[in-house]
């Protein structure tokens, strides 16, 4: 019969201190073998050691006890294998994610940023397909991904040509309030028939700034700020959804680094006023009394 200790001494054994211990007892991760109904005081068995030292190791990985509980309690060795290759994919995903922010930090902190190039542009009213969503902003990317498939399946399907680079417009909320209406679209020769998520839509015309990023979404925030750092100093900036133009992306290639995304800020219509000015002074100058 394994030989029982006091919590302490499985404290010392496990390497768990005394306050985790009650912890896991709490949540009934790891019972002790008996407790003492008049001190309550916890005893546990030599042969809980392996199960503690078990256990210690998945929260090193970052294992919620919820899922640490499923492991132990898991009916055969397939279905625990599958609940570690899972665990241990989520931490693989964290630790891609932690290596492109590190990366990307050093970029910032190593290289002075050199200063982008900005273009004013008319976009003119268009048709297209598109899909569009309410969604938080975690989830953006996955989603753009999802709804640039299935918006490509349905032109394929019924056989209208796309016609231009895919866009997204976002509204103001999904960036101030992490959560708002997305919409992604595909211009396209003809007009799209309803189906599934997938609609017939008029891109509006407007004008914009635009900045190219290059490269994956990771930093995509950098060429964000310095468009809105141009556009304010500008006094150009007007109230708008910000939209996004995929010149080569997921669709095109699996690699990150050949990504072209154009970012466009609405600005005033400089074009239009440009043109009233010059009207102005071509009337100013008729207008003007000879000598």
């Amino acid at each position: 019969m394994p030989a029982l200790l006091g919590i302490g001494n499985f404290a010392q054994a496990t390497h768990l201190s005394i306050k985790t211990l009650r912890r896991y007892h709490e949540s009934g991760l790891l019972e002790p073998a008996n407790v003492d109904p008049q001190t309550g005081y916890r005893t546990y068995t030599t042969a809980q050691i392996p199960t503690a030292q078990i256990i210690r190791r998945f929260r090193d990985l970052d294992m919620p006890l919820p899922e640490i509980r499923a492991v132990l309690t898991a009916p055969d060795l397939r279905a625990r294998n599958d609940l570690i290759t899972a665990h241990l994919g989520r931490l693989e995903q964290s630790l891609a994610r932690t290596q492109s922010v590190v990366a990307s930090l050093r970029d910032l902190l190593d290289q002075p940023v050199s200063a982008p190039s900005f273009e004013h542009r008319s976009i003119k009213e268009a048709s297209v397909a598109a899909i569009t969503e309410v969604l938080d902003v975690k989830d953006a990317l996955s989603w753009l991904q999802g709804a640039l498939g299935e918006l490509q399946a349905t032109l394929a399907v019924q056989r209208l040509p796309i016609t231009g680079a895919a866009g997204g417009i976002f509204s103001n909320a999904l960036f101030s309030e992490a959560h708002g209406e997305a919409t992604i679209f595909l211009p396209c020769d003809g007009t799209v028939r309803r189906l599934g998520r997938v609609i017939p839509f008029v891109v509006p015309a407007t004008e914009v700034a635009v900045v190219v990023h290059a490269g994956s979404h990771n930093n995509i925030d950098l060429a964000y700020g310095a468009l809105a750092t141009y556009v304010t100093q500008h006094a150009l900036a007007v109230d708008g959804p910000i939209r996004e133009y995929y010149v080569i992306g997921p669709q095109e290639t699996p690699d990150e680094t050949a990504w072209r995304t154009e970012i466009a800020w609405p600005i005033f219509q400089t074009q239009r006023e440009n043109r009233i000015d010059s009207l102005d002074s071509r009337k100013k100058r008729q207008t003007r009394p000879r000598p």
